[in-house]
C-alpha cells in the first residue's frame, strides 16, 4: 500500500510534532490503517475470555498476550499499565498502547448505566514511559455514549487526548453506545453518531462495534460512520470468536465496502494456542495492512 501522509493535529505540542508523526507511522506501519491487538479484557471481561470451554490452555496465563504481541505482526498492543509493568521487561520491543480506563462486566446495565474512570494520570504515564524505556506509542480510553455518566467521560477523555497529543502520543477511543436509554447499540445510524462524537473529542482513532446488518444490508452501511468521523479514523472491534474464514471475510468487507481503517481484535486472537494465535494475527494484518485477499490471508493462517 502507498504510504499515507500523516495529518498532525494542532493540539500536538510543536516540539513533539515529529515524535507524533513517527508514532503514528509506527502503529499504522505507514498505511494509515491500524491493526490493534487488544489485551485489555483481563479487566473488562474478567476471566471469561481466558479460561473454560473453547479457550486454549495457553490463555490462562496473562503472559500469553505478550508472547503473541512479540511474535506476530501488529500495529500496537493495548493493555493496562499494570500488566505492561509486570511483563514489559521481557518484551521490550513490543509496540504498546496503554489503556487508561477499564471496568469489569460484573455490574450489568440493568443495574446501573456503565461508568469507567481513568486509572492513572498522564503525568504518571510520562514517568512510566521514561523509567521503563518501553516503546509506548499511544493511549486508549473507553466511553459509553448514552450512559447517564457520559458527560463526565467526555470531559475526562477530551483532557486525556489533549495531554496525550502534547506528549506526541496517538489516541484511540473505544466508543460503545450503552445505557438504559439505548434500544439497539448496533444500530448503524447510532454507531455513526458515536463515531462522530469521538471526532469531537479529538481522538486519532475510534473503535466501534460493527453495526447490525438487516434487510439485506451490506458492510457499505458502515460508510455513514466513516464519513461522520471525518479525519478521525474508524476501526472495528473484533467481537466474539469466529471461524477464521468468516472473520477475515467480514474484515475484508469492513475495509473495502465500509471504509474502515482497520480493526481492534482481542478474543479472536488470544483464545487460540500460541502458534495459531500468531498465524491468525498475521492473517488479520495481511488483510488490514497489505490489502491481501481473504484467500491469501487464509494461506498465512494455515501455515
Amino acid at each position: 500500500m502507498k504510504e499515507e501522509k500523516v495529518i498532525i493535529p494542532l493540539d500536538v505540542a510543536p516540539a513533539m510534532r515529529e515524535v507524533y508523526a513517527a508514532n503514528y507511522r509506527k502503529i499504522t506501519q505507514g498505511t494509515g490503517r491500524l491493526m490493534l491487538f487488544a489485551g485489555d479484557q483481563k479487566a473488562e471481561h474478567l476471566n471469561d475470555d481466558f479460561f473454560g470451554a473453547g479457550v486454549a490452555p495457553d490463555d490462562a496465563n496473562p503472559e500469553h498476550l505478550f508472547r503473541i504481541a512479540s511474535k506476530a505482526r501488529i500495529g500496537v498492543f493495548a493493555s493496562q499499565m499494570g500488566l505492561i509493568a509486570r511483563y514489559g521487561m521481557d518484551y521490550p520491543n513490543v509496540p504498546y498502547l496503554v489503556k487508561m480506563n477499564s471496568k469489569s462486566n460484573v455490574i450489568k446495565t440493568s443495574q446501573r448505566d456503565p461508568q469507567s474512570v481513568q486509572w492513572q494520570t498522564m503525568e504518571q504515564l510520562a514517568r512510566f514511559r521514561e523509567g521503563s524505556g518501553l516503546n509506548i506509542l499511544g493511549v486508549g480510553f473507553t466511553i459509553y455514549p448514552g450512559s447517564e455518566f457520559e458527560s463526565e467521560a467526555y470531559g475526562e477523555v477530551s483532557r486525556l487526548v489533549f495531554d496525550a497529543h502534547q506528549q506526541g502520543l496517538v489516541t484511540v477511543v473505544w466508543a460503545y453506545p450503552r445505557g438504559k436509554g439505548i434500544a439497539n447499540e448496533l444500530d448503524p445510524h447510532l454507531v455513526a453518531g458515536v463515531a462522530g462524537m469521538a471526532a469531537t473529542l479529538g481522538t486519532d482513532f475510534v473503535k466501534v462495534n460493527f453495526p447490525e446488518l438487516k434487510n439485506g444490508a451490506t458492510a457499505a452501511v458502515f460508510q455513514e460512520a466513516v464519513q461522520a468521523a471525518g479525519r478521525t479514523k474508524v476501526i472495528c472491534a473484533g467481537g466474539k470468536e469466529a471461524p477464521a474464514a468468516e472473520f477475515l471475510s467480514l474484515l475484508h468487507d469492513q475495509i473495502h465496502l465500509g471504509g474502515a481503517a482497520g480493526n481492534a481484535t482481542g478474543r479472536n486472537i488470544h483464545m487460540r494456542p500460541l502458534d495459531e494465535a500468531v498465524s491468525f494475527c498475521n492473517a488479520i494484518s495481511a488483510v488490514t495492512l497489505e490489502d491481501a485477499s481473504v484467500a491469501d490471508a487464509l494461506k498465512l493462517y494455515h501455515k
